[in-house]
């Protein structure tokens, strides 16, 4: 069952919030923190933050197709980051923030690039979608304290104030896709 899985590797922000929502979803086997799609080799936490690496604090994610669809799983990242700033996810700035799907295979560019071009067609954002769309290139894992972290330390403030609020609504609007 385990060959089956797929990776796709999403940045929206700060890795705690969008690893805080997808460790939730049915269909999502695994969830891992790290970094990707910059030139630095196995980058530090404060190397990222310089903004001097060209990394992105990203979520890896290993999915089964059988159980959740690429589609869904583009539905739930853009419910809960705003995929129309560029290098900024609210008070987040800086290049390490920026809206990115990093894909492991090249269908999986085609769905994003073409669910970008449908929510555009729609009008769904009253500003074009400025997520960057590109195969994953030197990723790496975050530290073990970035792992798991709203689930260590969910009273912690940037994570009641940021991190719940996407957590809440991910339940509310996707309430067939959480973890029973």
């Amino acid at each position: 069952m385990a060959s089956n899985l797929q990776t796709i590797v999403l940045g929206g922000g700060c890795f705690w919030c969008t690893e805080a929502v997808f460790v939730n979803v049915s269909g999502i086997e695994d969830v891992e923190s790290g970094y990707s799609n910059g030139h630095l080799q196995n980058p530090s936490y404060d190397d990222v933050c310089s903004g001097n690496t060209g990394h992105n604090e990203v979520v890896q994610l290993r999915f089964d197709p059988a159980r959740i669809s690429l589609q869904q799983i583009f539905e739930i990242f853009f419910l809960i980051h705003d995929p129309t700033t560029l290098n900024r996810q609210g008070n987040d700035t800086g290049s390490q923030y920026r809206s990115g799907i990093y894909c492991s295979t090249p269908e999986q560019e085609q769905q994003a690039r073409a669910f970008i071009q449908e929510v555009n067609a729609q009008g769904v954002y009253p500003s074009p979608i400025v997520t960057e769309v590109q195969p994953i290139r030197n990723y790496w894992p975050a530290e073990e304290y970035h792992q798991d972290y709203f689930a260590k330390h969910p009273q912690q403030a940037y994570c009641m104030a940021v991190a719940a609020p996407k957590v809440a609504k991910f339940r509310k609007t996707f309430a067939s896709l959480v973890k029973s």
